[in-house]
């Protein structure tokens, strides 16, 4: 074999195994990256999950009615699920009779429509307050002492991550003052999951506020974020003391 020969042989072989190695440390990278959005939302490979929603399918007209939004909310929460190699069981609010931890569940809606979810933010968050009604100032968001109320402009929801005990999976919970402001949390959820693991830690607990802009014109694309209650959400207000 020729000198030119061997050096072609040579070069071939160089650029295979740069390749190789090249195509080795992407499929390293892609893996450690689906393993930190397994262990943020406590779903391994093959694990399964809860996605709680009320209980009926329609229009809205009804308080206990999956909207269309909330649907479309589902549906992000269904590829995350997919991405992480998991399996997702959804369930009525009512129908839920089970502890934490066991699995990892998505809990949407607000407390008046969602019992799960009043039940979640009783022990998780108790310093937080979801209240709504068809009356001004009724569809409101208190945390500590602010407030936070849907109006023409904007809407808002309560989206937490709340550890549970002795390590066990967490609850995610989607709270929005409507329909779209629900699709908006969960699609912030979703899109910013790798910086709320790194502000939070994989296994921590945050309750934030985001707003929706303008959700009439702009539906649920310009959300920000209005706070970071967890401080406040976490807190347990004391029992009054008797004289």
């Amino acid at each position: 074999m020729t000198d030119s020969v061997l050096n072609v042989v040579l070069g071939l072989v160089a650029s295979a195994i740069s390749a190789g190695l090249g195509w080795l440390a992407q499929a390293l990278r892609r893996r450690r990256r689906v393993e930190r959005v397994r262990t943020f939302f406590g779903l391994p490979a093959g694990g399964e999950c809860l996605i709680v929603v009320n209980r009926s399918v329609g229009t809205g007209s009804h308080a206990h009615t999956v909207t269309r939004r909330d649907a479309y909310a589902l549906m992000w929460l269904a590829g995350l699920v997919e991405e992480c190699g998991a399996k997702a069981e959804l369930v009525a609010h009512d129908e839920v009779s089970r502890g934490l931890g066991a699995k990892t569940e998505f809990c949407l809606g607000g407390p008046a429509s969602n019992e799960r979810m009043a039940a979640h933010l009783a022990w998780g968050l108790p310093g937080a307050l979801v209240t709504s009604g068809p009356g001004p100032g009724s569809n409101v968001i208190v945390v500590g002492d602010r407030d936070f109320a849907a109006d023409r402009d904007q809407s808002h929801t309560l989206l937490a991550r709340v550890a549970t005990p002795d390590g066990g999976r967490p609850v995610f919970l989607v709270s929005g003052q409507t329909g779209v402001a629900n699709q908006a949390g969960v699609r912030y959820l979703v899109a910013n999951h790798r910086k709320l693991a790194r502000r939070y830690g994989q296994n921590g607990t945050f309750a934030l506020v985001l707003r929706v802009v303008n959700p009439e014109a702009y539906g649920p694309d310009m959300v920000e974020l209005a706070a970071d209650v967890t401080a406040e959400a976490v807190q347990r207000t004391p029992a009054p003391t008797t004289a």
